[in-house]
């Protein structure tokens, strides 16, 4: 087995309050701590983290698909709040008490950083977690495409998800190779994880391309998040040689949020999820426990 993912154990889809569909599946045992999963950019509900360490852990680890990704039904104009809402309907349908923890990966973060603005969830660990780069202080240090997107998403999130909505699985495959450093590709390349990333890719596209494309221009736009609200504990972790996620590694973004604890990890890129996972869940369950 790869000690970087592995196949889920369970699936399926639940149905939420007016009729939607939303497509998750499960690894750890089924008795296990419940932590939530809001997947990378582009992803499906395929691609967890933590081969190994959530039987060791006690982890039962649940990822789920956002909106017209996967298996879950589209919901076009969704928010960061309706997010929020689907997830806190779907841990009461599914018996994973009050608040459940959470893990948010890459372009997963902000939705998961609605839901502890939101209260939906007992603590949180970001990792790798793309930025509001739309904050002005940031600026000056985007690349010049990047920040026309960003102006763009910011301006007009119409005509930026019609751009997005150009995006295919095999792009995003390619911008991520191309643009990863030597310590994430040694992960990416190794051949089961490059194989449970592609099908979650091809996974995340199935229904077009309209759930991704609202995805990012909600996570470049302004969030609009409580982010000064968040009432739990919040892990962020970075790599240090991840320069794609966060123009600061996180550092202004952990300084939004009380109490709010950041993780640098040396010799890491963008891929510390699934070279640290069991590093990030041991300090994610060390926080209070969700009240059943």
């Amino acid at each position: 087995m790869c000690s970087y993912v592995s196949d889920p154990i369970r699936a399926g889809v639940q149905r939420l309050p007016g009729g939607r569909l939303l497509g998750w599946a499960e690894w750890g045992p089924e008795d296990g701590t419940p932590v939530l999963f809001s997947p990378g950019a582009a992803t499906s509900r395929r691609l967890g983290f933590g081969a190994g360490a959530v039987d060791r852990l006690g982890v039962r680890l649940i990822a789920v698909d956002r909106p017209g990704l996967g298996a879950s039904s589209p919901a076009p104009g969704r928010t960061f709040g309706d997010f929020a809402e689907d997830v806190r309907a779907f841990a009461a349908l599914r018996g994973l008490g009050r608040r459940p923890l959470m893990v948010g990966n890459s372009q997963g973060a902000p939705f998961a950083l609605a839901c502890a603005a939101a209260g939906v969830i007992g603590a949180l660990a970001v990792v790798s977690g793309a930025d509001e780069v739309a904050e002005p202080d940031f600026a000056e240090a985007l690349p010049a495409d990047l920040r026309r997107l960003v102006d763009l998403a910011v301006a007009d999130p119409a005509a930026a998800e019609g751009v997005f909505a150009g995006f295919t699985a095999q792009a995003m495959w390619d911008m991520v190779m191309s643009g990863s450093p030597e310590c994430d590709l040694a992960v990416y390349r190794e051949p089961a994880f490059a194989a449970a990333y592609r099908q979650a890719l091809d996974e995340a596209f199935a229904q077009g391309a309209e759930g991704y494309a609202r995805d990012t221009a909600l996570a470049m736009g302004r969030w609009g998040i409580g982010l000064p609200d968040i009432a739990v504990p919040v892990d962020l972790w970075y790599g240090a040689k991840d320069t794609g996620h966060s123009p600061d590694q996180g550092a202004r973004l952990t300084g939004r949020i009380p109490g709010a604890v950041r993780h640098l990890v040396p010799e890491a890129g963008g891929a510390v999820l699934w070279t640290h996972a069991e590093q990030v869940l041991s300090t994610l369950l060390a926080h209070t426990a969700p009240t059943p």
